[in-house]
């Protein structure tokens, strides 16, 4: 999809074994709780996660739980109207278009905004068929700068 990167990204791989692991001494109650507090205080579904990794020693949430952050965070009524990945996408588009409106010869920038915008109308198409947004959901400028003042 992507010809620019050849390369893959670092990052850190999964616990080998679907089961929680034995070193955990929250319950099942108490890390949902963690998980609507951590919500409540404005964090998205990954940063809980990492949150949870980091400050809690809770590598994975699904193998505990059974179910995911998010899933968790719907249950709650605390979850975004738009998937946090898609969320990302449209705040760097937003900026990217401030960027260029000062600097309108900005060719690579130019390419760049154009190559993020189709994926995120990739994504957009993608969520509107598994049925995260409605099928009448579109992608546009002015709205993205809307979506994104909502959202801080």
């Amino acid at each position: 999809m992507n010809k620019r990167r050849d390369k893959g990204q670092s990052h850190s791989t999964r616990p080998a074994r679907p089961t929680p692991p034995g070193w955990i001494v929250y319950s099942p109650e108490e890390i949902e709780l963690v998980v609507e507090e951590l919500a409540r205080k404005g964090y998205g579904p990954s940063m809980i996660g990492v949150i949870l990794r980091d400050q809690f020693g809770i590598p994975l949430v699904k193998p505990i739980l059974g179910k995911k952050v998010t899933e968790i965070l719907e249950e709650k009524g605390l979850a975004y109207e738009i998937p946090e990945d898609l969320l990302a996408l449209i705040r760097k588009a937003v900026n990217l278009r401030r960027h260029l409106e000062e600097h309108p010869k900005d060719l690579h920038a130019k390419k760049g905004l154009l190559d993020l915008e189709s994926r995120i109308r990739r994504l957009v198409k993608y969520y509107q068929r598994v049925g995260k947004l409605p099928k009448d959901w579109r992608y546009s400028p002015e709205r993205a700068k809307l979506i994104v003042a909502e959202t801080g």
